[in-house]
């Protein structure tokens, strides 16, 4: 994961931006405002992880997104355009194309979107943020998120113990494939399970959760954390507005309809593009800044 300049934000600003775009995202089905959303969490992707982005979203989600598409359509039969009819007499309208294609958009981009959430918000920042409203929750989804990486990188040190002693799964007979397979999942369940209470105790053992505990953190609220919540805020509340005359919505059963275009529905799309594109222009100032800093030097 690359450290971007939304990264080092706040956990606030982080929190309040993940909000705002994964429910925009999930509940605004408008073709240009998905799109918008798409775009953003795809570059936002590749911004943060690079090639491991790119992989994932070619191999797993692209066909993902194919394969939704194309299915909803064959079980969805609403709608009253009618393009042609399947062998068994079920029509395939064209309310239900479009919508199969909006839902599979929708899907993808929550799916970047979470993505990217767990590459920006540690688990320092989660327990900064809930750690007094609720230490308990706050302890088990960094335990969570911790536990993701350590958890992959111990299933292989496990399987390059087992295979020294010709227990791995790729050795021996299916059966013995499969036993083996099993050891390993039981070892691994077992190593999660003793990290966890291990953390837990050592939480505990620190005071963790009591109500007069102190806590030490280089989390500072700045000049620019404001800037950008105060903007976040106004952007929100045009596409908040913007929605209020139903110009981020479309009705696509039984018949496609969207509200005419308006000058507050205009300014709700500029302002949902510019909050979607928020960390990828935050990124862009900071490169420029930098470059210019080392051309004085």
């Amino acid at each position: 994961m690359s450290r971007d300049a939304f990264a080092s934000c706040h956990p606030v600003v982080n929190v309040v931006y993940f909000t705002a775009v994964l429910g925009f995202s999930m509940f605004f089905l408008h073709p240009l405002l998905q799109l918008f959303a798409l775009a953003a969490a795809v570059t936002y992707s590749l911004l943060l992880r690079g090639a491991r982005a790119a992989k994932f979203n070619l191999l797993y989600l692209l066909p993902l997104l194919l394969v939704m598409a194309a299915a909803n359509p064959i079980f969805n039969h609403a709608g009253v355009t009618i393009l042609f009819y399947l062998k068994n007499g079920n029509p395939i309208t064209l309310e239900s194309v479009l919508y199969g294609i909006a839902s599979a958009f929708m899907y993808i981009t929550v799916i970047i979107w979470f993505s990217c959430f767990n590459a920006v918000m540690s688990s320092d920042k989660l327990v900064f943020l809930l750690g007094r409203a609720a230490p308990a929750l706050s302890l088990v989804l960094a335990m969570t998120l911790r536990f993701v990486p350590r958890y992959a990188h111990q299933i292989k040190v496990i399987s390059q113990a087992q295979r020294c002693i010709g227990r791995d799964v790729t050795q021996g007979s299916m059966i013995q494939r499969a036993r083996n397979g099993l050891r390993i999942l039981s070892i691994i369940t077992s190593w999660a399970m003793e990290s966890a209470i291990d953390t837990s105790d050592s939480m505990k053992s620190r005071g963790y959760g009591l109500p007069n505990r102190t806590s030490f953190t280089l989390v500072r609220f700045d000049r620019r954390d404001q800037l950008l919540l105060a903007v976040m805020l106004l952007l929100i509340g045009l596409v908040l507005a913007g929605a209020a005359t139903g110009a981020n919505s479309v009705r696509y059963f039984p018949s496609i309809h969207a509200c005419a275009v308006s000058a507050l529905g205009i300014a709700g799309y500029i302002a949902c593009f510019l909050l979607y594109m928020l960390p990828i222009i935050l990124a862009i100032v900071e490169e420029v800044r930098w470059n210019s800093i080392v051309s004085r030097m």
